[in-house]
């Protein structure tokens, strides 16, 4: 038999498997990206010049670039959380009724998720093409030939074009989520409503939303998340281009790091951009807790 020792050290050695694990590919590697941040180093040449804080005073304060992106995220984002969960929204709301059919709408719904980001770019790429693109031709048919220009190499479309293909691609999560939510919610909550008189607003204002508060929380969480973090639809539509328009955070990293061979200061960028996202995650969840 284990002595009281032995069986106080048995838990451990079960979570030894996953600790590794976590230290191999989480911990180490943070430890690296830090260190390297206080560097200027090429990325291939086995000296490093010290530099200490001066590439995070840089990136805060002198890099203009980077914080562009960053606001050029913001306004992805913000399109994301309102157009792109509102239709999720109206869609799983539809779906959620005794609709014939139903099953092949939440599969339909649930596809533009689950293809990859570079086959999605690279189709829209056609579609927005100024010169072939069949969006330019629906517009020539309506008589709004006007209208027409190379969406993705206009300036001042490129951005909102590109939005516009995240949308699309992700409404499908928030539909799936919206839609499970949805199938929480007592019927029995709505017959009463109906009874006292109730309309569909008002019963959607005073029982829906409220009730869905913990996943309208999840939702926008995931959103923010991964819209301030999108990289292959650009690469295969914009490359972050023309000029600078379309470049996110972490599209800026990427050519900080292999555009320019500064990994040094890629990766204090990329601490910056990641302890952004972490905040914004935290102010998130504490107020699920309070609406909770």
């Amino acid at each position: 038999m284990l002595s009281s020792r032995g069986q106080g050290f048995k838990p451990y050695l079960f979570l030894a498997p996953a600790l590794v694990l976590f230290a191999t590919f989480s911990v180490i590697p943070f430890y690296m990206l830090t260190k390297t941040s206080l560097f200027e180093w090429d990325g291939i040449s086995t000296t490093k010049q010290f530099v200490g804080l001066a590439n995070y005073v840089n990136v805060i304060f002198h890099d203009r670039v980077f914080w562009r992106s960053f606001g050029q995220a913001l306004y992805i984002t913000g399109l994301a959380l309102t157009f792109q969960n509102a239709l999720a929204l109206l869609l799983a709301i539809a779906v959620n009724r005794k609709l014939p059919g139903a099953s092949i709408y939440r599969t339909l719904f649930f596809l533009p998720p689950i293809l990859s980001e570079i086959v999605v770019g690279l189709i829209w790429f056609w579609i927005y093409d100024g010169n072939f693109g069949i969006f330019n031709a629906i517009l020539k048919e309506m008589g709004l030939g006007a209208w027409t220009r190379s969406w993705l190499a206009d300036p001042k479309t490129a951005l909102t074009a590109v939005a516009i293909i995240h949308m699309w691609k992700g409404f499908g999560w928030g539909f799936v989520m919206f839609l499970a939510g949805l199938q929480t919610i007592p019927e029995e909550l709505y017959e009463a409503a109906r009874v006292d008189g109730a309309n569909a607003w008002f019963r959607f204002r005073h029982i829906t939303i409220p009730l869905l508060i913990p996943v309208f929380v999840v939702v926008s969480i995931l959103t923010i998340l991964g819209t301030m973090q999108i990289f292959a639809l650009i690469i295969a539509t914009t490359n972050g281009g023309p000029g600078y328009h379309t470049e996110v955070p972490i599209t800026r990293i990427f050519f900080s790091m292999l555009g320019t061979s500064r990994f040094g200061y890629a990766c204090t960028q990329g601490i910056v951009f990641g302890l952004i996202l972490l905040t914004v995650s935290l102010l998130q969840m504490r107020f699920q807790r309070r609406s909770t």
